[in-house]
């Protein structure tokens, strides 16, 4: 990767996040370029992080190894129509677009190129984001390892073998973090009935999230045993899993993530509506 030149188009906070891990990574700064239509943000780029900035998208491409749409899905089509025309020398294009079926911005982009399309989580912005990727079949290995190494820099990234599992992902991991910031806010308060400090409360509820978290990533252990380990019969921690299961936790996230894939693909299908309106 590191003598790949990248170029992402669009410059918010997913594709900051995603610069920041390459550079830490120790990704030369000269070897990434961004596009922004906003001068002053493109300054702001340079004198951050010291990549190349470019505010014509054809011009930023031509040279590129690999191409990271960064873009809203609204204005994606306009986007791709624009660059076609400088993708002759078909570099990978990763698009992290929600919504964007692969097969329109093939379309866009006049066809046969390599293309990975990524569903990133918020978390990336912190260097712990969960990625699920899908690619086209002109994907090569070495690009396929160019994609994961982009997004391992910001987190953990699996490949996925079906372009219709990137709703559950959407569901699981995209809208995931909301969830857990709702456990957080339910902990905090309840600590606070006990009579703890609302600054002390977040930081130890974020904490043993984190924590629990660190666990299950290095446990061979599947969760539901992590769980029994802390449970001491009769203990205080049985008695909290069993009020949490009697009330059927389970059920209600079995609940919440169905209802998040199936209105993400209600979503995708407004969106492609819209589009071709």
């Amino acid at each position: 990767m590191n003598n790949s030149r990248i170029t992402f188009i669009g410059a918010g906070n997913m594709a900051s996040a995603i610069i920041g891990g390459l550079l830490k990574q120790g990704v030369a700064a000269e070897r990434i370029c961004a596009t922004d239509p906003s001068e002053e943000k493109r300054q702001q780029l340079k004198e951050a992080l010291g990549i190349q900035v470019e505010a014509d998208n054809q011009l930023a491409v031509k040279a590129a190894d690999a191409v990271v749409l960064c873009v809203k899905p609204q204005i994606l089509q306009q986007v791709c129509e624009g660059l076609s025309a400088a993708l002759a020398h078909k570099p990978l294009i990763i698009s992290i677009a929600a919504g964007i079926e692969m097969s329109a911005i093939e379309t866009w982009l006049g066809g046969e190129l390599p293309l990975v399309r990524c569903m990133p989580n918020t978390p990336a912005q912190v260097l712990k984001g969960a990625s699920g990727l899908i690619a086209n079949a002109l994907v090569a290995e070495q690009q396929k390892e160019l994609a994961a190494k982009l997004f391992s820099a910001v987190g953990v990234t699996e490949w996925l073998d079906d372009e219709a599992l990137i709703h559950g992902v959407t569901a699981l991991s995209g809208s995931g973090p909301a969830y857990i910031f709702l456990v957080i806010e339910a902990m905090e308060q309840a600590a606070i009935k006990q009579g703890i400090d609302a600054t002390t409360a977040r930081k130890f509820a974020a904490q043993t999230v984190l924590g629990a978290a660190e666990m299950v990533l290095a446990s061979d252990l599947a969760p539901s045993q992590l769980k029994r380990n802390v449970m001491s019969p009769g203990g205080t921690t049985e008695r909290a899993i069993q009020v949490l299961e009697s009330q059927g936790l389970l059920d209600i996230f079995d609940q919440a993530i169905d209802a998040a894939a199936k209105r993400s693909v209600e979503l995708s299908l407004e969106l492609s509506e819209t589009l071709k309106g």
